[in-house]
């Protein structure tokens, strides 16, 4: 008897000392994760969703929440942040309507058992189970309270309160929320308390660690005036959209949305004036949008919104409350600004990206024409002709100011370009008298008539090359737009009569990357036409600049540009030469080929010159 005794005293002591031992590998296992998190550079919503999932599977729980003290304006609330999946769970999503209860808000009560363990820096516990519940969600009848607690059997809820360091030695903290542990055991032993205070000092860093983390990539996707998206992010999910659009056959939208009188502001009241008007369209953007939607500072005061599952009608609707919004916001000093906005819609408008972006600046272009503070849906189009690319080119570079020229000159170019865009059947003479017009701002020798006898004489030289129709047409739009980089550059260098400096012909040199990166770049419409430009001083044997590029590398649009800008700039007078007649112009033309350009190029050019010349 006294054997048998001794073996069930010793049985009973191997079992506590197993559960002891499964106790501390789960602790340990817990711990493990927890480590794990702080090793990475998970999202905070990931470090919190293995945290209450570890806890729970690990350590007997029947259910982990993890509550953050949060504050907007004036109000302070708790909210759901996440949650282990069980019947309680379960329970409360059903009396949701099935809804997610994370992010659900809990009201602000210093009395709580939440704000009570945040102000005593200590884990608190209940066995009130109702009473807590109760208090989280407060639409709950006391019919379910007892029947989720009589279902799930939680006797008791212990609260752990949690800190974020937020200084750089790791010293000071501040109230991140509660970590609410939900135990069918009706007391909490004291090794219960030691390891969720253990628990509870590691899960503060690594919630840090993820919080930093999520700072770094807030910051890399994120507008650092407005707060906003920025152009790169918006771009990325802009294309998720269309892919998932195409797939779903459900459409979205676009909104673009450009600030009025930016300039004027800056002017009249300084630019930290302008920022203060930024950051206003930027705030009713945040609050006009749905969780879903993604609103971007696309750049300068140019803003994006995409909305997803929005068709045009709906896209309308929204645009024009944003519209509103922003006239009634009343500014300091300023008083009040308006917007110009364009909305386009994916399947209705375009099934193309680049094409939709397009789209949806013209009819934001349009709102601005028609006299701003306005509100334009796109015109479904056939495929624009080159003399509309370039006018919107044109409008784009002037009403953004994306070169430096006179108001005046701003002025007379819009009004010509703007009498073009409603209506004008041959919007060709106007296009040729505005790029005269920006040359000579920078350039005053320059020639009224020439930019016309450039294009005519470069799709001469195309036609014979057998260019296609289409490339004609860009080359028609480059040959407008090759020199505006020149605007950039001091007109007194242009009429230097000495030989220029090292550092005056390395600015020269500069103006076909100013040009294609600086000016031309942001305009959608136009990206096949910047590889031109950027090529248009390259030479055959690859001594050009500014990529060096040589032989059929260089684009052959950017070849005939070349020779005709040379072929015009030999036949006008310089500031330190007189003109050349056209037969020494030809000469100097052939002394170039095959070094600057190629036999085939210069063979094509000189009959339609010297033809020209006799008629």
């Amino acid at each position: 008897m006294d054997i048998y005794k001794r073996n069930l005293e010793l049985e009973r002591e191997i079992k506590e000392k197993t559960e002891e031992l499964n106790k501390a590998n789960n602790t340990m296992l817990t711990m493990s994760n927890i480590w794990e998190m702080m090793n990475s550079s998970e999202p905070l919503t990931s470090v919190l969703d293995t945290i209450v999932n570890s806890l729970q599977a690990q350590m007997g729980y029947q259910n982990v929440l993890v509550i953050t003290k949060e504050q907007e304006k004036e109000e302070v609330f708790f909210q759901v942040k996440s949650h282990s999946e069980s019947k309680l769970i379960q329970k409360l999503k059903e009396n949701n309507g099935n809804d997610s209860i994370k992010d659900y808000r809990i009201p602000f009560n210093e009395n709580f058992i939440l704000e009570q363990a945040l102000k005593e820096h200590k884990i608190q516990s209940s066995n009130d189970v109702q009473h807590v519940i109760r208090n989280i969600m407060i639409n709950l009848a006391h019919e379910f309270v007892y029947e989720v607690i009589r279902t799930t059997q939680s006797k008791s809820i212990i609260v752990v309160p949690i800190y974020r360091k937020q200084n750089e030695s790791m010293t000071e903290c501040r109230e991140f929320g509660c970590m609410l542990v939900f135990s069918k055991r009706p007391e909490v032993t004291d090794n219960e308390l030691n390891f969720l205070t253990l628990f509870a000092n590691q899960i503060e860093l690594a919630i840090t660690i993820a919080g930093l983390f999520e700072e770094i990539r807030k910051q890399a996707v994120t507008d650092p005036l407005t707060g906003l998206y920025n152009r790169r992010y918006f771009e990325e999910n802009i294309d998720k959209e269309a892919e998932r659009a195409l797939r779903l056959g459900q459409p979205f939208s676009l909104i673009s949305l450009d600030l009025d009188h930016l300039k004027t502001i800056n002017d009249t009241y300084g630019h930290q004036y302008g920022d203060v008007a930024i950051k206003a369209i930027s705030d009713v953007l945040k609050n006009k949008a749905r969780s879903i939607d993604i609103p971007a500072r696309i750049g300068g005061e140019e803003f994006n919104i995409l909305l997803p599952g929005v068709d045009s009608y709906g896209a309308m609707m929204v645009a024009e409350r944003i519209r509103a919004a922003i006239e009634e916001t009343p500014l300091e000093k300023i008083g009040h600004v308006t917007a110009s906005i364009g909305v386009a819609a994916f399947l209705e408008h375009s099934t193309n990206v680049f094409d939709l972006t397009e789209l949806a600046d013209q009819a934001m272009y349009r709102a601005k024409i028609n006299g701003r503070n306005q509100v334009q849906m796109t015109q479904k189009q056939k495929s624009s002709n080159w003399q509309k690319i370039a006018v919107n080119a044109f409008l784009d570079i002037i009403s953004k100011q994306r070169v430096q020229i006179p108001s005046e000159i701003a002025g007379d170019i819009t009004a010509r370009l703007s009498s073009v865009s409603v209506g004008e059947k041959d919007a060709k003479e106007v296009i040729y008298s505005v790029v005269d017009i920006l040359t000579q701002s920078y350039n005053s020798t320059y020639q009224a008539g020439f930019t016309k006898s450039k294009l005519h004489l470069a799709v001469q030289i195309a036609q014979k090359m057998n260019m296609a129709k289409d490339e004609i047409d860009k080359l028609k739009i480059a040959v407008l737009l090759y020199d505006i980089g020149n605007i950039m550059i001091p007109e007194s260098i242009f009429r230097k009569e000495d030989e220029l400096t090292k550092e005056e012909k390395e600015l020269i040199r500069s103006h076909p990357v100013i040009a294609a990166r600086d000016i031309l770049k942001p305009i959608s419409s136009i990206q096949d036409i910047i590889p031109i430009i950027e090529n248009h001083h390259e030479n055959w044997d690859g001594s050009g600049y500014p990529g060096k590029a040589a032989g059929n590398a260089i684009p052959l649009s950017s070849q005939i540009i070349l020779l005709v800008d040379a072929f015009y700039a030999l036949t006008q007078d310089r500031p330190y030469r007189k003109a050349y007649d056209i037969d020494k112009a030809i000469e100097i033309i052939k002394q170039g080929e095959g070094t600057k350009w190629s036999t085939e190029l210069v063979e094509a050019f000189i009959p339609l010159v010297i033809k020209d010349d006799r008629e």
